[in-house]
């Protein structure tokens, strides 16, 4: 359990770090005032956090 657990939130950072990059290198902020999408590392940090939260989810918990 704990191991597809491990597995599912990596598989969400990674989706979600992809996902942050390309949403900064397609929309990105022209002006540089945004504080998320002014700079890729932001961007792709900020798409793994969310990422990594949104496949930690879809985990099941134990049944007692």
């Amino acid at each position: 359990m704990i191991r597809k657990t491990v597995w599912l939130t990596m598989l969400g950072i990674a989706v979600g770090a992809i996902a942050g990059y390309v949403y900064y290198s397609e929309i990105g902020c022209v002006s540089g005032t945004c504080a998320i999408t002014s700079k890729p590392l932001n961007s792709t940090l900020y798409g793994a956090l969310m990422g990594g939260l949104l496949f930690n989810m879809f985990v099941k918990s134990p049944q007692k």
